[in-house]
């Protein structure tokens, strides 16, 4: 990219009455698996925040680590053919883009080799779309707080609580909020002595049944998902989920409804959406990553669900929104269980966001159209601090 067409700073391209709209930085793609995802996702709030309100630089972050400046062109950033995008394709150069860790110091510096740093002007907030490690983890919300930079969004450590479905489960069963069984296999475990970590998974699968579900602890958008129908397919299972994560956990299935439940923070407090419900995916095994965003199998929002049901999985949204010290929004999903009780499997402190996504359907059903909601949570990080709060 070069320096003429570089993004003009607030202060050189705006009238002086136009200098004090917040600009927003929309930070998207990243080193997990869930990379491509997290740029549809930023596409489709590029395209929903409020050009008269807000200026929008637009940040990728490559497949390796790098912090590229992009098109602001949400229309290179949509599925095509199949296929989900990447940061890759879309910076325009091998520069790179920095930001300050100056608390004093939000702005941003573009930089190509052999040349002279540009300075892009201040950023007032950031708008973090990843999704998965190295992002939506509590890494990156810990660099905006040494920043000094709002952002929309949980903090450090419900992000990393979100991520980690082991940890996750493990504060939803401290607060009383219904679990489903489970067992963790650590690095450590099953690189010192594998026949003794798969023993014990065939001893919960002696306990609960078959078939299993095996997926990476800290993963997301059901990528490295293996259900297992039994013993034989076990070892396949866990090398894949260890090739996205060297943590993984195996899950016993819950026969009943998969329901879903938006939280979002509002003024005097975080409210529940109406629920959703998935129903069965016939043409995948499970509500899979094809499922979910090539094929874009339709949930059904609202979920048909009685009123004391309803009321019982929104009080569960926020209460699993509060035990994880949430901030923003959340995404809460569970399982209606044969006999009528609501079990949560994980909360998404950066769930899908695509207009089609799930979490800005519920809310859209709840009154909140998607601009609205994307305004709303720009809004309230402008209106947080960072550090202790």
């Amino acid at each position: 990219m070069s320096s003429q067409n570089l993004p003009q700073s607030p202060e050189s391209a705006v009238s002086p009455e136009q200098r004090r709209k917040p600009r927003v930085a929309v930070v998207f793609g990243g080193r997990s698996s869930e990379h491509g995802i997290s740029v549809v996702t930023a596409g489709a709030v590029m395209s929903a925040i409020d050009r008269t309100k807000y200026d929008v630089l637009p940040i990728g972050i490559t497949t390796d680590g790098r912090w590229a400046l992009t098109a602001d062109d949400p229309a290179r950033m949509a599925i095509a053919d199949r296929r989900v995008p990447n940061v890759d394709q879309l910076a325009d150069s091998a520069g790179a883009v920095a930001l300050s860790v100056d608390p004093g110091n939000r702005e941003v510096v573009y930089s190509e080799p052999g040349a002279v740093p540009t300075a892009l002007g201040e950023v007032d907030v950031v708008f973090p779309v990843l999704h998965g490690p190295y992002g939506e983890d509590g890494t990156l919300q810990g660099f905006l707080e040494l920043s000094g930079v709002p952002y929309v969004g949980a903090g450090v450590l419900a992000s990393a609580v979100g991520q980690d479905k082991e940890y996750m489960k493990r504060v939803f069963i401290s607060f009383g909020l219904p679990v489903g069984p489970y067992e963790v296999v650590r690095p450590r475990e099953w690189e010192s002595d594998r026949p003794a970590a798969r023993k014990r998974i065939m001893e919960f699968a002696a306990e609960h049944g078959w078939p299993l579900f095996v997926k990476p602890a800290r993963g997301g958008s059901s990528v490295g998902i293996t259900k297992v129908d039994d013993a034989a397919g076990l070892d396949e299972a866990i090398e894949e989920a260890r090739r996205h994560d060297p943590k993984f956990l195996v899950e016993s299935l819950l026969r009943g409804r998969e329901i879903e439940c938006g939280v979002l923070e509002f003024e005097h407090g975080p409210r529940a959406s109406v629920p959703a419900e998935i129903p069965p995916v016939t043409a995948h095994d499970f509500y899979d990553f094809e499922a979910k965003y090539i094929d874009s199998a339709a949930g059904l929002v609202p979920a048909p669900l009685t009123e004391e049901q309803t009321a019982e999985v929104q009080r569960l949204a926020v209460e699993a929104f509060e035990a994880t010290s949430c901030e923003g929004l959340v995404r809460a999903d569970f399982f209606l269980t044969e006999d009528g009780t609501f079990v949560i499997n994980e909360i998404n402190t950066m769930p899908g966001f695509t207009p089609i996504s799930m979490y800005p359907r519920m809310w859209q059903e709840s009154g909140v159209s998607y601009q609205e909601l994307v305004d709303r949570l720009i809004q309230a990080a402008l209106g947080r601090s960072t550090g202790l709060r």
